[in-house]
């Protein structure tokens, strides 16, 4: 046993060494065999001494809107009185600038203004405080290069690099929702923080004794800058969203159907896209960690609601696929089934009823889907609504819910879909009927979507039945968009099935449908759409809206969730068609500057 262990020993030996020689560079150097078993290699890891640069993130029309550049710091004294008149003449600061700007910095309520606050400064400040540093020995000016944002807008896309937002973290482990928001907030600057970063150089030798190189004991690394990262945002069209929403709760999605690029994504109340990040702003991040209308909350990707009425697109999208209605299919307006809060002529298609909405017409729509008895169980109609409610739920799935869409931010939800067996749990009995589970026809109950897949949802209609992931990378560096973004999804609905709903979404924006009033027909632009409120028993029902434009060429898909705001067709629906049209002519035409003023006249009080 001893003999045999030595020689297999000399042969690990000799096989190690053997392999290092065969990597040698120089073969003439290379070891003997019978100096293979003699010789210990060290491996070594060279680290090449360039380090590379953190990239920037870009907008689609190549507008810097994340840089690393020099920061300027002005540290104010810890003990000294501070003369707040002379420091704003010294600035160029008004009074009140100065107080909010020190109120801002204070890292709680109640601190004193000479804790050691540190304020961003211009560079034309930093000049003046230069020129009278001899009148001010107690401040101090300092210098660093720090992750700048040139734009208040898109905090939520943006993020954050967890090194500088450590003031933010340490703050937020304080609160009670300091682990929810330290999960869900970094943004790109997170989610592609390797590209961002880049990689220095390493070198992987083995060396002997003499030091001298024989082979490498690992591929070489190379050198590697920080790739910039080309978003899908409009900038512009994102800080107009972001007035539209303001101090609302609720969020905008829009979205290019033909490529499934994220146009503007908005997560209100909003903030500036620096606050979590600046030295001088932990007073406002207090603020944010402790609202009670959560802004620091992800809503697009992380809020899961039930949709409303705008999911009747999908039932009958999936009814008429499964043949239980036709275009041309009429339901009388039963309001002993569902209440209707319309006021509308008998809904005689398909058409009609999404024109007014009508939750009668829906509620039959869905009844026809899951009351169906297949020959095969004719005798067995508890089981058939099993099968059925499993059909339903797998055509709904193929429209990317109840699973996540694989969207380039962190945490995504995966939303709701119930099944037979969640309804045999709830109900505690396997013969629940479909009285029990009817307000999936309208949108309610158990169904529950992020704003990511209502958007999807829209953009999948537009398209007649496919979509790209939706996405907020366009390219990176160079190059493209990472590869699972280039390739297209189709659902288990044929195309016609898709088209069939379209006079209806565009009846919905036309005289007499429920979002008549946001109209665009004036400027030529023909919107598809549809409007939902949801109800909600814990205060105002909540306003959605999703649509996309022009409705036989589409550019845009949208979708708007206001939370507490009431109807969908006077809340969410003037956002979304705002968005609309400033995306697609650049302006807003004069006879809606008023629902602009308005909306976001209330977006600030709110």
């Amino acid at each position: 046993m001893r003999t045999a262990f030595n020689w297999g020993k000399i042969r690990l030996m000799a096989l190690l060494a053997g392999l290092a020689a065969c990597s040698s560079p120089d073969a003439t150097e290379a070891p003997t065999q019978t100096q293979d078993v003699r010789v210990r290699y060290s491996a070594r890891r060279v680290v090449l001494p360039e380090l590379p640069q953190r990239a920037r993130l870009l907008d689609r029309n190549d507008s810097v809107l994340v840089a690393t550049r020099l920061q300027f710091l002005l540290q104010l004294p810890r003990r000294s009185p501070l003369d707040t008149l002379k420091l704003g003449l010294l600035l160029g600061w008004d009074s009140t600038t100065v107080r909010r700007r020190i109120l801002e910095a204070l890292p709680y309520p109640g601190a004193r203004p000479s804790y050691g606050v540190q304020l961003r400064l211009t560079a034309a400040e930093v000049a003046r405080v230069r020129q009278d540093s001899a009148a001010w020995p107690t401040l101090t000016l300092s210098q660093r290069r720090q992750r700048v944002y040139t734009t208040p807008a898109g905090a939520p896309v943006l993020g954050y690099t967890y090194a500088e937002a450590q003031p933010f973290l340490r703050q937020a482990r304080r609160t009670s929702r300091g682990r929810f928001y330290r999960l869900r907030n970094g943004g790109l600057e997170t989610y592609y923080n390797g590209l961002l970063n880049g990689h220095r150089g390493y070198l992987h030798p083995l060396v002997d004794k003499q030091g001298r190189q024989h082979g490498s004991w690992a591929k070489d690394t190379l050198f590697q800058q920080g790739q910039d990262l080309h978003l899908t945002l409009d900038v512009k069209l994102q800080a107009y969203a972001e007035k539209l929403l303001g101090g609302r709760r609720g969020y905008l999605v829009a979205l290019d159907p033909r490529t499934g690029e994220i146009l503007a994504y908005v997560s209100a109340p909003v903030y500036q896209a620096s606050t979590l990040t600046a030295p001088d702003q932990a007073g406002v991040r207090a603020e944010l960690l402790e609202h009670e209308d959560m802004p620091l909350l992800n809503r697009p990707a992380m809020l899961a609601n039930p949709p409303g009425s705008v999911f009747k697109l999908v039932n009958a999208a999936i009814a008429l696929q499964l043949g239980a209605i036709r275009p041309g299919t009429g339901f009388r307006c039963d309001q002993s089934l569902v209440s209707c809060v319309h006021d509308h002529p008998k809904a005689s298609s398909l058409t009609a009823g999404l024109k007014y909405s009508c939750n009668p017409y829906f509620y039959q729509v869905l009844q026809n889907v899951i009351n169906h008895v297949p020959d095969s169980l004719v005798q067995d109609t508890v089981a058939a609504r099993h099968v059925n409610l499993a059909q339903w739920r797998r055509y709904a799935r193929s429209f990317g819910l109840d699973s996540v869409l694989g969207v380039d931010v962190p945490r995504e939800a995966p939303g709701f879909l119930p099944t037979p067996a969640y309804y045999d749990k709830a109900r505690r009995t396997r013969a629940w009927t479909y009285r029990s589970i009817y307000s999936l026809s309208i949108g309610q109950g158990e169904i529950n979507l992020t704003g990511l897949q209502m958007a999807n949802m829209a953009a999948i209609i537009a398209n007649r039945g496919w979509y790209y992931p939706p996405h907020l990378v366009r390219g990176i560096g160079a190059g493209g968009s990472l590869a699972r973004f280039t390739k297209k999804h189709r659902t288990l609905i044929d195309s016609a099935n898709f088209a069939a709903l379209i006079p209806g979404m565009t009846a919905v924006m036309q005289r007499g449908g429920t979002a008549d009033a946001s109209s665009l027909a004036d400027v030529g632009i023909t919107v598809a759409g549809k409007t939902g409120t949801v109800e909600n028993d814990e205060g105002d029902d909540h306003a959605a809206f999703v649509g996309f434009a022009p409705a036989n060429n589409p550019k845009i898909a949208v979708a708007v969730y206001l939370e507490n705001a009431g109807f969908g067709a006077t809340a969410a629906a003037p956002c979304a068609v705002l968005v609309m049209e400033k995306h697609l002519r650049g302006y807003i035409a004069p006879k809606r500057k008023r629902w602009e003023a308005r909306i976001q006249r209330r977006a600030k009080q709110e």
